[in-house]
């Protein structure tokens, strides 16, 4: 009896003070969490099917900051636009502010991003660029705005000030107060800031990495999916390099399991091989079978080789299609206004008579 007695006046104060709350704060500012509304986390696909399965939710999450950093001409800022022409794609809108002031506009137009719609800022200083993404992001018109990159954030009082000069932690406490004024504003505007960043080494290091992202720790709490790219091999046709094989390693990732590894085909002048990761998901699903050098698909080989098994589902978007759809369906997914939703029901129905006539007629024309 006295242990119902105190748990209704407990009840009271608390509904007093939830009510004191909400007059001064607002409706909503404080709640028990199963009032809170269900909220599915969305996202913004990569571009890269088997990255986007990694990252567990289809994508890279909206309402979050992104870190992607990696070595020299690794990918980062192709990665970067690919996501951005996928979010253009659902008729979002996207911001590039170009610190490093080295877009190339053609060959961002050739991996799909609409230039023409494309907000890009080229800010002068560190503080500016922050600004211009904080007024982006408040205005809750964007889906994704990426910055590029961390390490050309300069503050202002390393450029006027003379060279040689130390400006030490400047940068550091630059992007920790900037992310502390950010994360909740990106949280309620469902923007996706995506940072690119760059490696240094630490010196004397004699155990473990020596390799660290610039703008010190801040990022790296704030972040809720990391992303490190690297070069693994390259791609040649004879003697001519046509592009990279590209590991990528999820090292942070607060929306599903972290630690997965994916590697996907970045094509020079093309940017990331849709087609290969097609091919990779295919065959880490048993959908198309690899023998050797030999890949093939309900028991009729497709081509010898990598290049030339992507080149035959390029040719012929039939079977490239069912593949697909078989992906999703392995993968328990579904693919609709390009977020990941969970299938209760298989929807997907093969056309295999199309798809053998098909491979059929491949086969005539090769003998």
């Amino acid at each position: 009896m006295k242990n119902s007695k105190e748990m209704e006046q407990k009840q009271r104060a608390l509904d007093d003070a939830f009510s004191k709350i909400e007059k001064q704060f607002g409706k909503g500012s404080v709640m028990r969490m199963g009032d809170a509304p269900k909220i599915n986390i969305e996202a913004i696909p990569t571009g890269a099917m088997n990255l986007d399965i990694a990252l567990g939710v289809g994508g890279i999450p909206k309402g979050r900051i992104i870190e992607i950093y990696g070595p020299e001409s690794s990918g980062k800022t192709t990665l970067a636009l690919h996501i951005i022409a996928e979010a253009q794609k659902r008729n979002g809108l996207a911001a590039f502010i170009d610190a490093e002031h080295a877009l190339d506009a053609q060959y961002a137009e050739k991996l799909g991003v609409d230039i023409d719609n494309l907000i890009i800022s080229q800010p002068d200083t560190g503080e500016q660029a922050l600004e211009i993404a904080e007024s982006l992001i408040r205005s809750s018109a964007l889906e994704i705005i990426v910055v590029d990159s961390v390490a050309a954030l300069v503050p202002r009082a390393e450029i006027e000030g003379d060279m040689g000069d130390s400006h030490i932690g400047l940068q550091a406490r630059l992007m920790s107060q900037a992310l502390r004024k950010l994360a909740g504003v990106i949280a309620k505007s469902n923007c996706t800031l995506v940072f690119i960043n760059q490696l240094r080494e630490k010196v004397g290091v004699m155990f473990g990495n020596p390799e660290v992202t610039t703008g010190g720790r801040a990022l790296k709490f704030y972040a809720s999916v990391r992303m490190e790219i690297r070069r693994a091999e390259q791609i040649k046709e004879g003697d001519t390099v046509k592009g990279n094989r590209t590991r990528i390693k999820i090292v942070k990732n607060k929306v599903a399991p972290p630690f997965r590894q994916v590697e996907f085909d970045i094509m020079y002048g093309e940017g990331i091989s849709k087609t290969g990761t097609i091919l990779d998901v295919a065959v880490d699903a048993d959908i198309i079978k690899k023998s050797g050098a030999w890949y093939s698909y309900k028991d009729d080989k497709i081509g010898q080789g990598r290049e030339k098994s992507k080149d035959f589902l390029d040719e012929n978007p039939i079977i490239k299609n069912e593949i697909l759809k078989r992906i999703y369906d392995h993968h328990n997914f579904k693919y609709e206004e390009g977020f990941f939703d969970v299938v209760e029901e298989t929807e997907i129905k093969s056309g295999d008579s199309d798809v053998d006539t098909v491979i059929e007629e491949t086969e005539i024309i090769e003998e």
